[in-house]
């Protein structure tokens, strides 16, 4: 039962995540940890991030922005191996609060303005963007969708956000399958969950294109930050017992 369960945790994940910019291992992390524990988050959800966003990479290819990869993938590649060393030798949760507090404050200066920009970004903003992305995504295993904000005062359409996002993030992925790996942090069971939810991403992601095709530019931008802000709350939440303890 517990392989039902993640496929289908796996499908309404990537569903979701291809709708809202991001966050199927948001979505996915609670799941994993019930169902497999906390130590397993981290390695089961790299393994399906794999799978999930090559499948993006592969239909989405002609819409890649290559400007942004090749300022956020150094970054990138030098944070996802800092913060898979690190998350081998201690835990830092509170970080997580942080991330949360970003993208809270990231959608709400987007609903405030009323804008279809809420700041100005660069194309170099994504070197140390994509290492702050990176490092807390190995650190703490999930950072949300939190540089969609970036992507979409950039100027990136539907098809462009996804296509970028995830071919950037294949390769933090596989960076941290070599760390977590190296460091003994995988075992075989977690390689074979992660399959199961990578596999699952494969119709979540249909699914969703078929949607994606159905809705406006406006009208995705307005989902992707309505879920920058849910993940924003939801982290938070998950983080209740560290911000009654400050």
């Amino acid at each position: 039962m517990t392989i039902f369960w993640l496929a289908l945790a796996g499908i309404i994940g990537w569903f979701i995540s291809l709708l809202a910019g991001g966050g199927s291992s948001l979505i996915l992390m609670p799941i994993v940890g019930t169902f497999l524990g906390a130590i397993a988050i981290a390695p089961v959800i790299t393994i399906s991030g794999i799978f999930g966003n090559s499948e993006r990479v592969f239909v989405y290819w002609q819409k890649i922005n290559w400007d942004i990869v090749k300022w956020e993938l150094p970054g990138a590649i030098f944070g996802g191996i800092l913060g898979a060393f690190t998350l081998t030798k201690l835990k830092l949760d509170w970080l997580s609060i942080l991330v949360a507090i970003f993208l809270i404050f990231s959608a709400a200066s987007y609903f405030f303005k009323n804008e279809e920009k809420s700041f100005t970004v660069k194309a170099w903003y994504f070197l140390p963007a994509g290492f702050v992305y990176a490092f807390f995504s190995g650190l703490i295993g999930s950072m949300g969708p939190v540089l969609a904000p970036l992507y979409i005062n950039y100027g990136l359409q539907k098809e462009e956000l996804l296509a970028t996002q995830a071919t950037n993030r294949v390769i933090v992925h596989l960076v941290k399958v070599v760390v977590y790996s190296f460091f003994g942090a995988f075992k075989l069971p977690y390689i074979g969950y992660g399959i199961v939810l990578g596999l699952a991403a494969l119709p979540g992601n249909w699914l969703g294109h078929l949607v994606l095709q159905k809705i406006s530019e406006k009208q995705f931008r307005q989902l992707v930050i309505s879920f920058v802000m849910f993940s924003g709350v939801l982290i938070l939440w998950q983080q209740r017992e560290l911000l009654v303890f400050w």
